[in-house]
């Protein structure tokens, strides 16, 4: 599992597997947030085989899924919304986590400066940058 932090409570990676639960729960996290459509993968990584996995691991499980091409305010507001709604550290996960660091940074615009929401990803690789303009823009309804 290749865990990437974006803050001190924040982290996103590439897709969870079943044998990934025990650690994450040990880890300390208080949350799993899919940001994976079901589409993109077999069966058994789907959000439903593994909510249960999640849950029974003491862990909260939220379904947020994002389509790069497709993503809309719903998908800012529901990841707000869940990291709003979690003391402690979550973790959030897609492909590759590069969905799951731009939903982030949007999701967070306002709350922290533009520059370091963009530079947490961009560490990794992840592509924010080419979002400043609605981080900012977000920002400023914040």
């Amino acid at each position: 599992m290749d865990i990437r932090p974006l803050s001190d409570t924040f982290d996103v990676s590439p897709q969870i597997r079943a044998e990934d639960i025990p650690t994450l729960a040990a880890a300390g996290y208080k949350m799993v947030i899919c940001n994976r459509p079901d589409g993109e993968n077999p069966p058994e990584l789907s959000a439903e085989a593994l909510r249960p996995l999640v849950e029974g691991a003491g862990m909260a499980f939220v379904v947020n899924p994002v389509v790069g091409n497709a993503l809309t305010m719903e998908m800012v507001e529901a990841q707000r919304a869940a990291i709003d709604a979690t003391p402690g550290k979550i973790l959030a996960y897609c492909a590759s986590g590069n969905r799951s660091s731009i939903v982030w940074a949007l999701a967070l615009a306002g709350r922290q400066p533009t520059n370091d929401l963009i530079k947490a990803g961009a560490q990794y690789g992840y592509q924010a940058a080419q979002f400043r303009d609605l981080i900012e823009r977000l920002a400023t309804q914040a």
